[in-house]
């Protein structure tokens, strides 16, 4: 029987993902009128017109990797003809929505030829851009923690309910980085360009308190209630006739990041650049044996 590729899939032998997940052929297309995937770190369920979507790694705090952000394009690709599903919730698995990406998986670091790691490196704004172009409305159950690229997926997002144990970070300024994946425009749409400055550049942690204030959280409520209220949050615009709701969608969006583009398309090529200075090797090496580093910037 032949197998059908999606034309978004990684088709290199050496790939995580080909190695990890399963081709979509045939037979699991069969399964529903819609892009079906086995995942490993996701789980997608739907309740009339209303998607969840988890992020499944626990164990892991719900860490990134080249893996997950592949299942989590897919996921949201996925949606793009389901006329059904008219908002999707997306959050954590465990106590954290995401700690970022995973510094400790192996395969962390893309090895090969520049062409191909420029390619890889791209997989967290591909991820974002999926999410934050996705017809459907979107809403964040924001449980605990969300941490650099972690931080990044509920500011792709249209709406954000969070627990009041929910905290941010962008902790790649102290690992010798800039912050990518296309993300730091729509963190400067949600709070403003001077406290986009304290979270991206200071690299505050900002509880829930001040994420209310600042503009990044939609409502504040108990750990407890979350879900509840993220699915009471998503039966309001559930229920909105969904070809009007979807455009006005697109158009605020496309108003507020009309220049985002044109910005922020070399954020993946800077961050190979500062892969390669020695503040962010003393950064990482810190970072492992949880010790103060020491920047010479260099």
């Amino acid at each position: 029987m032949s197998i059908r590729v999606p034309v978004y899939a990684c088709r290199c032998p050496q790939c995580a993902i080909c190695r990890q997940i399963p081709i979509l052929g045939l037979k699991s297309q069969k399964k529903s009128r819609y892009m079906t995937m086995d995942y490993q770190h996701l789980t997608v369920a739907r309740e009339g017109s209303i998607a969840t979507v988890t992020f499944n790694r626990p164990h892991k705090a719900n860490a990134l990797n080249y893996a997950i952000l592949t299942e989590i394009e897919h996921a949201a690709l996925s949606f793009r003809d389901d006329i059904d599903t008219r908002v999707v919730i997306f959050t954590g698995a465990g106590k954290h929505f995401s700690s970022g990406f995973d510094l400790t998986d192996p395969n962390s670091e893309f090895t090969g030829p520049l062409l191909l790691r420029r390619r890889r490196n791209r997989i967290g704004a591909r991820a974002i851009t999926a999410l934050h172009n996705m017809d459907q409305i979107t809403v964040a159950a924001w449980n605990g923690a969300a941490m650099g690229g972690g931080a990044c997926i509920p500011t792709a997002l249209d709406f954000r309910i969070g627990s009041t144990t929910c905290v941010m970070r962008y902790p790649e300024v102290d690992l010798g980085m800039n912050l990518m994946w296309h993300s730091l425009p729509l963190c400067v749409h949600l709070v403003g360009p001077a406290r986009a400055k304290r979270l991206v550049v200071g690299g505050e942690l900002v509880a829930a308190p001040a994420l209310l204030e600042w503009g990044l959280l939609d409502e504040v409520v108990a750990e407890d209630q979350l879900m509840t209220r993220t699915r009471e949050f998503a039966t309001l615009y559930a229920n909105k006739p969904p070809i009007g709701a979807q455009m006005i969608k697109r158009s605020i969006n496309q108003i507020a990041g009309a220049l985002d583009q044109s910005i922020m398309h070399m954020d993946a090529d800077q961050n190979l650049l500062t892969r390669g200075t020695q503040d962010m090797a003393e950064a990482v090496r810190a970072y492992l044996a949880k010790e103060e580093p020491t920047f010479k910037g260099e």
